[in-house]
């Protein structure tokens, strides 16, 4: 059974990512707060657990939450930022669409919450001064596989991987030789043969070694 709270406030909140390794789509990250009752034995790493389980914990993260938020940060914005600062800008809006403020948050990973904090983009949002106020007043810890070891990350890695994994599907049945319905974008053979074959798409990151003989693709 994962641990309920790190913190020891009420309203804590945990953050992850879903999709940062993939070569198309979104990096996609959610921010929960769950209740103090709340209890799922079977919540854990969404990497650790099936798409069918995934897929059955989904409606009732949304339903249980005390607040959810889940955001985007598409392609093109990856390739203007970097995956990493997109990342965490991903938690970072996540947090501030919530509909409670938290108290504290958690953070899956090694990385600062706070850590390029305000970042500007042309694509994206960027954050107004009382936003990057407001995230810098909350405390926050990162943890190392955190959504292995406190239920709202685990809840928030379930969330973002599932509502990344329904964008994927969305936009397999545009472009379905990459069958990135299965695969999600990932670096896999069958993804790196149809890039080979079909070049890329809107969707592919242009800053991703897409190839090992990347000079051949033709942007």
């Amino acid at each position: 059974m994962l641990l309920s709270n790190y913190s020891g406030l009420n309203i804590e909140c945990g953050t992850d990512e879903a999709g940062r390794g993939c070569l198309a789509g979104p990096v996609t990250a959610a921010a929960v707060i769950l209740p103090d009752s709340f209890e799922i034995d079977y919540l854990n790493d969404s990497k650790q657990l099936s798409e069918k389980v995934r897929e059955k914990l989904k409606p009732l993260l949304i339903k249980e939450a005390i607040s959810f938020s889940v955001t985007h940060i598409y392609n093109v914005e990856i390739d203007e930022i970097n995956i990493l600062n997109a990342s965490m800008k991903a938690m970072q809006e996540s947090i501030l669409k919530l509909n409670r403020t938290p108290n504290y948050v958690i953070v899956d990973g090694n990385r600062s919450l706070n850590a390029k904090l305000g970042l500007k983009s042309t694509t994206g949002k960027n954050f107004s001064v009382d936003e990057i106020e407001l995230l810098k007043s909350i405390p926050n810890k990162s943890i190392i596989k955190g959504d292995s070891k406190y239920l709202s990350i685990a809840a928030a890695s379930v969330l973002a991987k599932t509502f990344r994994d329904e964008y994927m599907n969305k936009i397999h049945e545009e472009f379905p030789m990459y069958n990135w319905k299965k695969n999600k974008g990932y670096p896999t053979k069958e993804h790196r043969d149809a890039i080979k074959k079909y070049g890329i798409t809107k969707y592919h990151r242009k800053s991703f070694r897409l190839l090992p003989e990347q000079l051949l693709i033709d942007f």
